[in-house]
């Protein structure tokens, strides 16, 4: 007699992943919401899409691919278009005589075996993967093809019947077109956001130029070029991206600014948008703010264990002033959130000025500014101090009226927040006398400064050691004596990070504690250079000695320091 086929989930309780009253709650959820038992396991936790798949690969007599694992040769990927993998969330494999061996992610999904073998003419075999994982893989492969077309991301925009040209006319004569013609240009911004988010892009260009628009996602930190839609699409799928953050698609010659709100899966997010009129057509940047981005604790930032313990005492004090400085997209504000989720108590009460606000953090009243009402971020710290705050965020102090605003805030007993844009933290104290503040109050209200970058991190998947070349170390400032007892690492490229070498980011910092010596300086009106000697030789670490640190520990390279500080002679 045959042994019983045991069911995927009698697989994962005999593995001991799951136990039989997590499968019977899984049960319950599926039928109240709709979803597959398989999918609601990895929704609630109680196992990991990979560990669920392989049960059901094991179920079915069929592979498991982690495509983690699997470099797919170019060649097989062509023999796919990219429009029916996306469409059906499948990925070549590989080719035996004659046959395609796909990766999906049911396979009980029957109709679409079936019309694979009708589109590709040729047999079809399966195996297995996380959906999540081949999307990823399809992003990952597809952008990799070298060969690639202009219009291959929109071959199944292009190949419908609509006349996108005069779709164009029509909504650069300001009318708004709504109806079936205009869903292929609804599914190229819709696929444009969800790629990026994807792809971990905390940023996505429209760049029009004479003869073509150009995509580039912003992936930790770094601009990587997409597949190019056809310069006729411009008009439309700037009026998608207008109409989805609310904003006249009628005005084209100046600046405008909006917002999206979209769901992806179970994620919500927001998209700032940025429209800029150029001499080839209107530029746009959808910037992703992501919420899960800001729970971060001052732990996670980066901070070395001797600048982490000042930082959590300063962030104690009952008043004063802690800066923050750094160039725009160096991380300040998730610095400063930190700070805040760390003093988001039920006793204190927080209130912020930001231009825009781009997060929303519950417990915490938020003003933003309004420029065209006369909200600005002096008048709004008037304002705010008579609501009896404890903690103040001023987003950045850009004019003598907002800086004074912000040191008045300190020195009547509130913790104030802030940023500057100066290349350093010596540089703040110089900038805030330049901006017409006097020394005395500078250097009686600021506390610190934290100057601060982002650097690439190593790919923990494919990350393996090497040896630096004595030019380099001699270049990095790296002693002989240092670089033995250092462990560079260096991605090698998987499928992990996209072949980069590098996924995710950290802060490197130089933290400036405002000492007797430095408010002297500061009350003197002394050079930013004297003001950084006498930092440097009571203990402050430079930024690019502490990116240098980072760099022995394996967490990043030293190309990466490189391109976001430079050594500086003390």
């Amino acid at each position: 007699m045959a042994a019983k086929k045991l069911d995927f989930s009698e697989i994962l309780i005999r593995q001991g992943t799951i136990s039989a009253d997590q499968l019977a709650e899984a049960k319950r959820v599926a039928k109240t919401s709709g979803k597959k038992v398989a999918d609601t396991l990895s929704v609630l936790g109680y196992a990991m899409p990979d560990e669920v798949m392989r049960a059901i690969a094991k179920e079915h007599g069929l592979d498991f691919i982690d495509l983690n694992e699997v470099l797919i040769p170019p060649s097989i990927v062509e023999l796919v278009p990219e429009s029916v993998a996306r469409e059906n969330a499948i990925l070549p494999m590989a080719e035996d005589d004659g046959a395609l061996k796909v990766i999906v992610s049911d396979p009980l999904d029957l109709d679409t075996f079936e019309k694979l073998r009708f589109i590709l003419n040729r047999k079809v075999d399966i195996a297995l993967a996380p959906r999540e994982n081949i999307l990823e893989a399809i992003n990952r492969h597809y952008g990799q093809m070298e060969d690639q077309s202009a219009d291959s991301m929109l071959q199944e925009f292009t190949d419908t019947a609509i006349d996108f040209t005069e779709t164009e006319q029509e909504t650069q004569g300001g009318e708004e077109i709504i109806d079936e013609t205009s869903a292929p240009i609804v599914r190229l911004v819709q696929l444009l956001i969800s790629e990026a988010v994807q792809l971990r892009a905390s940023d996505i260009h429209v760049e029009p130029f004479e003869n073509r628009v150009r995509i580039r996602y912003r992936i930790d930190g770094v601009l990587v070029e997409r597949d190019s839609p056809p310069r006729r699409l411009l008009g439309a799928l700037l009026s998608r991206i207008k109409i989805l953050a609310n904003i006249d698609i009628a005005e084209r010659r100046r600046p405008q600014d909006g917002r999206i709100k979209v769901t992806l899966g179970e994620k919500q997010l927001d998209l700032r948008v940025s429209i800029l009129p150029t001499n080839h057509g209107q530029s746009a940047v959808m910037r992703v703010l992501d919420k899960d981005s800001i729970r971060v604790g001052v732990r996670q930032l980066g901070l070395s264990e001797n600048d982490f313990r000042q930082f959590k005492n300063l962030i104690r004090r009952p008043n004063g002033i802690i800066l923050v400085t750094g160039p725009t997209g160096s991380g300040k504000t998730t610095t400063l959130y930190a700070a805040l989720n760390e003093l988001n108590r039920p006793d204190r009460k927080i209130i912020t000025a930001e231009d825009p606000v781009e997060y929303y953090l519950p417990g915490v009243n938020q003003v933003e500014v309004k420029h065209h009402i006369g909200l600005d971020f002096a008048k709004i710290i008037r304002a705010m101090l008579r609501q009896a705050p404890n903690v103040i965020l001023v987003g950045e102090m850009r004019d003598t009226e907002t800086a004074q605003m912000g040191i008045q805030a300190s020195l009547t007993g509130h913790l104030v927040f802030s940023t500057l844009h100066t290349n350093d933290a010596p540089g703040a104290i110089t900038r805030m006398i330049d901006m017409g503040v006097p020394g005395y109050l500078v250097a009686s209200s600021v506390m610190a400064v934290l100057a601060q970058r982002l650097v690439r991190v190593v790919c923990s998947k494919c990350k393996q050691p090497y040896t630096p070349s004595d030019a380099i170390l001699e270049a990095a400032g790296i002693p002989p004596e240092m670089a033995s007892s250092g462990k560079f690492m260096r991605g090698k490229g998987c499928g992990h990070c996209s072949k980069s070498g590098y996924r995710g980011r950290i802060g490197i910092f130089e933290l400036m504690m405002m000492t007797n010596k430095i408010r002297e300086l500061a009350f003197a009106g002394a050079s930013t250079q004297e003001i950084r000697r006498s930092a440097l030789t009571q203990g402050m670490t430079a930024l690019y000695n502490d990116g240098i640190r980072k760099v022995l520990n394996g967490t990043t390279t030293i190309e990466e320091v490189f391109r976001v500080s430079k050594k500086v002679d003390s």
